[in-house]
């Protein structure tokens, strides 16, 4: 699943960040409410962090002005208020679900767990190109209808490609979502995976899902268009 972070606490944010992406999530945070909302409003994420107090532009109106534009993502308020008053300004401008600092990793995971596993008309769960189709849900990946077995690092580089369809993506961006680490041309594992990703995939089916761009990156195509 693709996550976003806005908080402007730093250390926070790292730390969430961390931990989500131990759970193979892709994550990206931003550190003031402008960006948040500008990221809210570009990408098709499967949940958002969003802290009340944020530099520029507070958690409840970027809130209310994603809800008012169509947008409904899960929204989990992260905040250090904690009176019940804010926590039902939050919930009545479109939040659902509120946990207050200090907080326990655990309960961070499961309340994260449980806003994924909900329903939503506007997100598609299941990712598809050609015969290669990519369940987020059920963490399931198929090729002409055959299962196919991925590591959890594996699926999250495959749903990263699969959820910028059409479009080309660097090994810097794939290294950014899945390994939060600075790619240079010194490494070597974005190549790895994706050639460990195209063996499983592209032996079962008789279509090159995985195009590479010569200097660019990668892309998946579907050719229908």
């Amino acid at each position: 699943m693709r996550i976003l972070i806005v908080e402007d606490e730093r250390d926070i944010a790292e730390f969430v960040k961390r931990a989500l992406r131990a759970e193979s999530h892709a994550v990206d945070v931003a550190v003031d409410g402008m960006t948040g909302e500008s990221l809210a409003f570009s990408e098709p994420y499967d949940l958002v962090i969003l802290d009340i107090m944020l530099p520029k532009k507070e958690g409840i109106p970027i809130l209310r002005c994603l809800r008012e534009s169509g947008i409904h993502t899960p929204v989990l308020m992260l905040t250090a208020r904690g009176e019940v008053s804010d926590r039902v300004l939050g919930l009545d401008a479109g939040a659902d679900d509120y946990l207050v600092k200090p907080f326990a990793l655990a309960e961070l995971r499961a309340r994260v767990r449980a806003l994924l596993r909900r329903p939503s008309d506007e997100r598609a769960p299941i990712l598809q190109v050609d015969g290669l189709t990519l369940d987020p849900t059920n963490r399931e990946v198929r090729v002409n209808g055959i299962p196919v077995e991925l590591t959890s690092r594996e699926f999250a580089i495959l749903e990263y490609l699969l959820r910028n369809k059409n479009r080309l993506v660097s090994k810097g961006m794939i290294a950014d979502h899945v390994w939060d680490f600075h790619y240079s041309s010194d490494h070597n594992i974005v190549e790895v995976y994706i050639r460990k990703i195209r063996k499983k995939i592209e032996c079962t089916g008789k279509c090159k899902f995985i195009h590479t761009v010569r200097g660019g990156g990668y892309i998946i195509r579907d050719r229908r268009k």
